[in-house]
């Protein structure tokens, strides 16, 4: 990441909204055949018509989520890491990110990687100030998933979860400030997942354009640029002072 920050912008493609209009003709194509089966075909064939206008329907509501997520899904600068999502964003700056890497959980007695990418933060509560309502309620029901991936390590010593998923309404910051409603939710699953996978933020695979260890790769190469061009700054202004 050199020169001008407005031309290092490295832009990420999410590969879950990709082929949304290719989707939709699949989905055209379905309800083509589902109505040449119940309308010209014998009743032989009205299930599977039937079970062809079921899949148009289907392909036709992810087609068009497909379009309406946005086209860039992660855009990397030299000052931040942002996530863009048709429920909103947030926003995460390199001071602020202590490390990242591809969270991985005990199975049996192996460990496996989980299909993300897990990025640590120094400070997570000013990171709550950067991401909307919308996309907490979304970020909430999503990580379902992810939280009983976290509290599997503890089913071994009998403290399994249960089917209580839903997290605390309070949440009190280090300068006292307390905080309700979903932004509370969020930083108690923030500091559950940080407990039991050791990241506070998650990106899942289907968010990225190559896999999660070359989206950590990249990264990596980020940061390091980064680092050297602040080292290569710092020399020069000593050098001239």
């Amino acid at each position: 990441m050199s020169g001008d920050e407005q031309s290092d912008i490295i832009q990420i493609k999410s590969s879950s909204a990709t082929n949304g209009m290719t989707t939709m003709l699949i989905g055209f194509g379905f309800l083509a055949a589902g109505t040449i089966c119940l309308l010209f075909l014998p009743d032989l064939f009205f299930l599977v018509g039937v079970l062809l206008l079921s899949a148009s329907i289907i392909a036709f509501v992810m087609g068009f989520f497909k379009i309406k997520e946005p086209k860039v899904s992660l855009s990397i600068t030299k000052r931040e890491l942002t996530y863009h999502h048709r429920r909103g964003h947030w926003c995460i700056t390199w001071d602020n990110i202590q490390r990242f890497d591809v969270p991985r959980v005990h199975k049996g007695l192996e460990h496996v990687d989980l299909e993300m990418v897990g990025i640590r933060l120094r400070d997570p509560d000013s990171f709550l100030d950067s991401i909307s309502p919308r996309l907490i309620t979304h970020l909430l029901m999503e990580q379902r998933p992810l939280v009983t991936q976290a509290e599997s390590s503890k089913c071994a010593s009998g403290r399994c979860y249960g089917d209580d998923l839903i997290e605390d309404q309070k949440h009190t910051r280090p300068d006292g400030t307390q905080l309700t409603g979903v932004i509370a939710m969020f930083a108690n699953r923030m500091k559950r997942l940080k407990d039991g996978l050791g990241y506070d933020i998650f990106i899942s695979a289907n968010e990225l354009d190559r896999t999660p260890t070359e989206f950590v790769a990249l990264l990596h190469s980020c940061k390091n640029s980064l680092e050297q061009e602040r080292m290569t700054a710092l020399r020069e202004s000593q050098e001239t002072s």
